[in-house]
């Protein structure tokens, strides 16, 4: 047909059609930046209605890329015919059929929703109530010495707190008078041994050590991106490069050597220039009544001399140390609380386009950081407990749920005496900060 001379000719790239499939990859970005760029004005927006309209739409998209995530991964397990699929363990059986019972599923739905035939389920059906270690279908049997409510009480903080590694548990329990063992806690958690880790190798140390012999002697800061939508990747220029609000906050963290302390965290909606960075430490030292004699990071932008920051910590006596380039552990510290907020701390929420509310989140988590985990590096005390010289919870005297145990037999570490008799039951109670089961506040009463 004729072109129309007061219409736009639409000029095509020669080949287009071999690049079809990267332009679908390229739309889908776009459209994604597109729909953060929308939702970051509607998140940020007065209106309420707004706001909870932007909240429904990211909960229905995340939903549909779920839905997406798993069709791929039933269509590859699939394509595997059935009799060469691996089989499921008797215990996942027993949970397939009490989750049919749960959603009210006929033989066939279970069957299509676990990729298993029909006459593999009445099977199970059939065999339910066998008894015995080779029973079809049963429930995980205690291979402890200790009694059952003590696995039950280990398995249910697991299931409130799944973050929580099997060391990090031990210390928490302990800390609430229940001294259980690393390994004794993943066999209640996981119903096995866990295969011993190698021990490190010697570690070379670094000459110019700075070692931290109080509470305010070296501070550590350092600077990070926070993805608002699990993931700030962009396919095309100039989208591509800048690292900002909406796609992901800038976090900067000032953290106590000594006591492992967060003294204090800013957030910014672009990478802060060294102005921000110096008006966010007068705060915090204002915040902390003293000033740090060393202040150890990186080599970045806003902490370099030219930057004004060496005259800045000169003016207040600190000593600026710089981590090592291309050293590895010159900056551990930082780096360790930074993983922590990451992965830890902020792994099961979802970040939030408004500000206020983000900063609201991480400033209650940092709290409890501070506040209720326990830190191997400080034998199991919490940074609060450290840095203000408390008594550490786990030093108290702990329970001991088995009733022949001889009162002067060792427990699990830290060793302390035995609270009344032996054999006493007690109850768990678990209160979650901000209902947040990532962050639990773990204490023991005396079972009715």
């Amino acid at each position: 047909m004729p072109q129309s001379n007061n219409g736009s000719k639409l000029h095509l790239p020669k080949f287009w059609s071999r690049r079809v499939r990267s332009a679908l990859v390229h739309v889908v970005a776009l459209a994604q930046y597109a729909v953060v760029y929308t939702r970051g004005w509607a998140a940020d927006s007065r209106n309420t209605r707004v706001r909870l309209r932007a909240t429904i739409e990211q909960l229905q998209q995340e939903i549909a890329l779920l839905r997406a995530e798993i069709r791929i991964k039933d269509a590859r397990l699939a394509s595997v015919p059935a009799q060469r699929r691996p089989h499921y363990p008797p215990c996942e059986r027993l949970e397939i059929l009490q989750l049919r019972g749960a959603r009210a599923w006929s033989i066939q739905q279970t069957a299509d929703a676990f990729l298993v035939t029909a006459a593999t389920l009445r099977c199970w059906m059939h065999r339910l109530e066998e008894t015995g270690p080779k029973a079809l279908v049963q429930v995980r049997a205690p291979v402890n010495k200790f009694p059952e409510f003590v696995r039950q009480a280990v398995q249910q903080l697991q299931a409130l707190c799944p973050s929580l590694g099997k060391k990090k548990l031990a210390d928490i329990l302990a800390r609430a008078g229940l001294h259980l063992g690393v390994t004794t806690v993943g066999r209640f958690r996981k119903g096995m041994p866990q295969p011993t880790r190698p021990l490190p190798g010697p570690a070379t140390s670094p000459t110019r050590i700075v070692t931290a012999k109080r509470p305010n002697h070296v501070w550590h800061i350092d600077l990070t991106t926070v993805p608002t939508q699990a993931g700030f990747w962009c396919s095309w220029l100039p989208w591509a490069l800048p690292q900002s609000w909406p796609f992901c906050y800038w976090v900067a963290l000032v953290l106590d050597h000594f006591s492992r302390r967060v003294m204090g965290c800013a957030i910014f909606t672009q990478a802060p220039t060294a102005v921000a960075i110096r008006r966010f430490l007068g705060k915090v030292i204002r915040d902390a009544g003293t000033a740090p004699r060393y202040l150890i990071s990186d080599k970045g932008s806003p902490f370099w001399p030219t930057a004004g920051y060496g005259r800045w910590c000169r003016r207040r006596d600190i000593r600026p140390r710089f981590g090592a380039v291309g050293k590895r552990g010159s900056i551990a510290v930082i780096e360790r609380l930074i993983q922590t907020v990451k992965f830890e701390l902020t792994r099961s929420l979802r970040i939030p386009l408004r500000r206020v509310v983000w900063q609201h989140e991480l400033r209650g988590r940092l709290g409890w950081y501070n506040e209720h985990r326990p830190h191997t590096t400080l034998q199991g005390r919490t940074p609060n407990e450290a840095y203000f010289h408390r008594r550490p919870a786990h030093r108290r005297p702990r329970w001991e749920p088995r009733p022949h145990w001889p009162r002067g037999a060792p427990c699990a570490r830290p060793q302390v005496l035995v609270a009344g008799q032996p054999g006493s039951s007690f109850a768990l109670e678990v209160q979650v900060l901000g209902g947040d089961r990532s962050l639990p506040v773990v204490r023991l009463g005396r079972a009715g």
